[in-house]
């Protein structure tokens, strides 16, 4: 706001207002990110920095025993245990994500091609799903893929697997809950993205007889990209830490970084332990978008995409 044209007075007094309007407006949001999100960050930041005492709680002194235990090693020696399930959890990761994203492409692009009055429905099929409990709808997919389903029917039938031994509890069961899971947050971003797409630019590349993909990649795919990175965002950064999905339908074979954090503060009893794997995955959220705002900044001519 302005202030030139008023006596000093007036001036000092509509900043004094306007400093009140601000911090009454503010002050909730902070005060809720404080308390929920920083506190709970830096207590977990004094965790792992602790040594572990009876019955796996944090006590002084300071130590980094715990990330040594994160790095597999231990009492015993070295143990790749702790660096396997970050390698299962990146690679999970990256499978169920791209995976989404091939799935999420074109049913963005066929909502955009659809007449106006079916597109919320459309979009409303999508969301669905998501509004019931993710241990529902993990439940669920347990009881398509476990033995004698017609899905691990079909599956025995083609020889993917043995007879009488179902699609879960696997590593394919994860994935395939992972990306049901995460669909919807892809699909979104994406559909708001071809909203905005230029067709004039598809139609030249069409004129000068470019391929079909190569008229996706140099038409297509520059204008979608800020959706597809903030698709990527929303998906790969909580599949990361996904807990649900892998407990239930891995049945304890695939852990994931979730898992072992999770373990540690109930059966594992290890609390500086299970810190320090959160604040893995910290670093590993913050590292994301990080490479992810880069790698729009150069794939998108130059403009930073927003994230």
């Amino acid at each position: 706001m302005s202030y030139t044209g008023v006596t000093p007075t007036a001036r000092s007094r509509a900043m004094v207002r306007d400093a009140q309007h601000l911090l009454f407006t503010v002050a909730p949001g902070a005060a809720w990110i404080v308390v929920f999100l920083v506190l709970p960050s830096a207590y977990l930041m004094g965790v792992a920095f602790m040594s572990n005492g009876p019955y796996g709680l944090p006590e002084m002194p300071l130590s980094l025993e715990s990330f040594k235990r994160l790095a597999g090693f231990g009492f015993l020696g070295w143990s790749p245990g702790n660096l396997y399930t970050l390698i299962r959890s990146l690679w999970q990761t990256l499978i169920s994500t791209g995976l989404v994203v091939l799935v999420a492409y074109p049913i963005a692009y066929y909502i955009t091609t659809c007449r106006e009055k079916w597109r919320p429905i459309m979009l409303l099929l999508v969301v669905v799903p998501s509004w019931t409990n993710q241990v529902i709808r993990t439940f669920g997919w347990m009881n398509l893929l476990a033995p004698g389903t017609p899905l691990s029917g079909l599956a025995e039938s083609l020889g993917l697997i043995a007879p009488n031994m179902g699609l879960y509890p696997s590593n394919f069961a994860v994935t395939l809950g992972l990306v049901y899971n995460f669909l919807p947050f892809m699909v979104l971003p994406l559909y708001a993205a071809f909203e905005k797409l230029d067709t004039a630019q598809v139609e030249a590349a069409q004129d000068l007889y470019a391929s079909p993909v190569r008229a996706f990649w140099h038409a297509v795919f520059p204008q979608t990209l800020p959706g597809l990175l903030a698709g990527i965002v929303l998906v790969a950064i909580p599949a990361f830490g996904m807990y649900v999905i892998p407990e239930l339908l891995g049945g304890g074979k695939g852990m994931m970084l979730g898992n072992l954090v999770a373990t540690q503060f109930s059966g594992g009893a290890n609390w500086p332990l299970g810190a320090a794997g959160a604040i893995l995955m910290l670093i590993a959220t913050f590292v994301g978008l990080f490479a992810m705002r880069r790698i729009g900044k150069r794939l998108g001519g130059g403009e930073e995409v927003v994230i």
